[in-house]
């Protein structure tokens, strides 16, 4: 532990659709307080912010679009072309990004901390780790996901799975190696007992989440172990709009957490949350007919800001349903208001907005911290 007294820092890297983000979210899961630091580099470069105006000045204004804001894919399709470009590109965010994580470890109260980063090994971010992890997977597998999940052409997966540095090199750099490409127990079991063999005993590990009562309701974060009441719960609750099965749940626990809420043994209520760029987005949120609303709401929502400002959250994202939306009173003593997301005033977080709203519900949004990494200047 060289580079922060009392820290322990795990640098997560591996080749682009390998799963990365999904190791990360479960090493959170565990306990750890995870940086996305690709996320940041996006940030750096928001209108407004450190990286704006030197990336700008440095390949002019046709990279802008109608808002002002730098259109990454205009200054991908420069930078992915031409190799000098994209060290310049680099060179003035990798040092902004390298501070913003700075500022993220010295604030975080927990003791391991991952950052996440493609060029994790090329970047100076690679100095402030303790430890290395790399994803692995093979090169179909790869292709096949970004095919899915990103709707390329296979060309366009071949593409980007081939301009990148060799897999080879990472796994050559790592202390763990993390094979992802078996189910999401093999992954969990994976990650469980990396961390268990390389993560040091000291400092201790702080409780991941906590339980929290009042009158006849506690409230707890959702395990693994509890997929199959948390499907059932939603399946119910949602009158048919999702349908989900255990197995399903397990995959959603390498994108985000669940609240459960509880009168007495009988689970009545839950909050699907994710921390992404540093903003909570609750998605999921349900509660029992004939239970007391306006209570079971407040605690899930307050349950829901402790666990996301030990994250260092910036803004809280909620999207209920209409008959939970008319909770007024609770969304105002709660400090939420309505929104739309072209009316946040931060892009990354209008962006999240516009990224995690499901159909048929409404935008509640509160400020969490006043000071912002990465703040415009």
């Amino acid at each position: 532990m060289s580079n922060w007294p009392g820290k322990y820092v795990i640098g997560l890297t591996g080749n682009i659709a390998t799963g990365k983000s999904v190791v990360r979210r479960m090493l959170e899961h565990l306990g750890a307080y995870t940086i996305d630091a690709d996320a940041l580099s996006h940030r750096a470069i928001a209108k407004g912010a450190p990286g704006y105006k030197p990336v700008v000045e440095n390949f002019g204004k046709w990279i802008l679009n109608s808002d002002g804001e730098i259109d990454r894919n205009k200054l991908g399709s420069l930078v992915f072309s031409d190799p000098a470009a994209l060290k310049n590109l680099e060179e003035i965010i990798h040092p902004l990004v390298r501070q913003a994580v700075e500022v993220l470890i010295k604030r975080a109260s927990q003791p391991v901390i991952v950052v996440e980063a493609i060029k994790l090994l090329e970047s100076p971010l690679r100095q402030v780790c303790d430890t290395i992890w790399v994803t692995d997977a093979p090169q179909e597998v790869q292709i096949e996901r970004l095919m899915r999940k990103r709707h390329l052409t296979r060309e366009q997966a071949v593409q980007r799975v081939g301009i990148q540095s060799p897999q080879a090199e990472k796994k050559a750099a790592a202390n763990v190696v993390i094979r992802n490409t078996g189910s999401y127990d093999d992954l969990w079991q994976q990650i469980s007992e990396a961390w268990k063999r390389s993560v040091p005993s000291e400092p201790a590990q702080p409780a991941v989440g906590r339980e929290a009562q009042a009158g006849e309701f506690s409230v707890s974060r959702g395990k693994p172990r509890d997929s199959q009441r948390i499907a059932e719960l939603i399946n119910r609750l949602s009158r048919g709009k999702q349908k989900m099965t255990a197995d399903d749940v397990m995959a959603q626990f390498g994108d985000k957490a669940y609240m459960l809420l509880q009168s007495g043994k009988e689970l009545v209520g839950i909050a699907g949350w994710q921390v992404e760029n540093l903003i909570v987005r609750t998605t999921d949120l349900y509660l029992e007919p004939g239970i007391d609303v306006e209570k079971a709401l407040e605690m899930l929502v307050t349950e829901v800001e402790h666990a996301s400002s030990d994250l260092q959250c910036e803004a809280s994202l909620i999207f209920p349903t209409s008959e939970l939306a008319a909770q007024e009173s609770v969304w105002n003593k709660l400090g939420y208001e309505t929104r739309t997301p072209d009316t946040l005033g931060v892009q990354a977080w209008s962006d999240a907005a516009t990224e995690s709203m499901p159909k048929g519900t409404l935008l509640f949004f509160k400020q969490m911290r006043q000071d912002r990494v990465l703040r415009p200047i």
